[in-house]
């Protein structure tokens, strides 16, 4: 199952990502030298103990859902729970599991696009679940299928990867290890809305898949799990020692002008889609990146 459009030359095999060894790939040579980061020994093992841990935690987390998903169900209309494909280890697909939080056929016109600042596709209800990050609950069923784990890199959309692999040099090094739900990079920064703030993230996530450790995990989930109950994030990761000031490298930087159909926020997608509707973002996506098959 790969994700990568058909012109991207950056891997020995564009057609069989799935299979790739992540840490020993090199970009292509029109782009800057990438330095490759090498997992953590401790990422050997860290899935298992994810895994023990997501078992553990299941029983006080399941209600909650239940109760978030009634909720959401009794304030808008459609399902209360969603699945959506995202790129997991390696590139290879699957889908994730969240509590609804917009309207139903929120991407209709526009295709996929980022979340923007009071984004009008959010219910009032998803408001308040994004705002503590509740929505992510139901990945700890993927956590228990062994498609996540519960901290590393967040899991991008195949849309958005394909595109970001071409404008972001070393981006694909993510897929090094499996996706967490939370992450570095999550208590850090706020979601993408430009190509800065992804190479913002991918900075922090490629210090967290180089430096992971059982401490810096454990100070990540507490963090998050503060986080939720609504006290201050950035004063507790303070308090952590989870801050960072992020710089982007020189090498992370390249003409992305040519990369054509970008991610867009949903007002810029929305002012395209007026300006020009014959050509909107979701014809562009359709008809530019290569079909990904869907996991059963």
């Amino acid at each position: 199952m790969s994700v990568l459009p058909r012109r991207v030359t950056s891997f020995p095999n564009p057609g069989l990502f799935a299979d790739a060894d992540c840490s020993s790939l090199s970009e292509a040579p029109t782009r800057p030298e990438v330095p490759v980061v090498r997992p953590s020994a401790y990422f050997r093992w860290q899935p298992g103990m994810a895994w023990f841990l997501a078992l553990g935690i299941a029983p006080i987390v399941l209600p909650v859902t239940g109760l978030l998903v009634l909720l959401v169900r009794l304030t808008s209309r459609g399902p209360g729970l969603y699945r959506q494909l995202r790129v997991g280890k390696n590139g290879k697909v699957f889908w994730i599991y969240k509590i609804r939080t917009m309207y139903c056929d929120a991407e209709k016109e526009t295709g996929p696009v980022w979340t923007a600042e009071n984004d009008p596709r959010v219910t009032p209800v998803g408001r308040v679940l994004r705002r503590f990050h509740l929505d992510e609950l139901p990945q700890l069923f993927n956590v228990l299928k062994g498609e996540m784990t519960l901290v590393g890199p967040r899991p991008e959309r195949p849309e958005f990867a394909q595109v970001l692999a071409r404008a972001v040099p070393g981006y694909l090094q993510r897929c090094a290890v499996l996706p967490g739900i939370t992450g570095l990079a999550q208590i850090n920064l706020p979601p993408d809305s430009d190509l800065d703030s992804v190479r913002r993230k991918l900075v922090l996530d490629l210090e967290y898949i180089e430096r992971g450790n059982i401490w810096l995990d454990a100070r990540i989930l507490l963090c998050t799990a503060l986080k939720l109950v609504g006290l201050p994030g950035l004063k507790i990761a303070r308090w952590l020692r989870l801050t960072r000031t992020v710089r982007i490298p020189d090498w992370m930087r390249t003409e992305a002008t040519h990369v054509a159909n970008l991610p867009k926020t949903y007002t810029d997608a929305v002012s395209h889609s007026v300006s020009k509707p014959h050509n909107g973002h979701r014809h562009a996506f359709t008809s530019q990146w290569t079909p990904v098959r869907k996991p059963r």
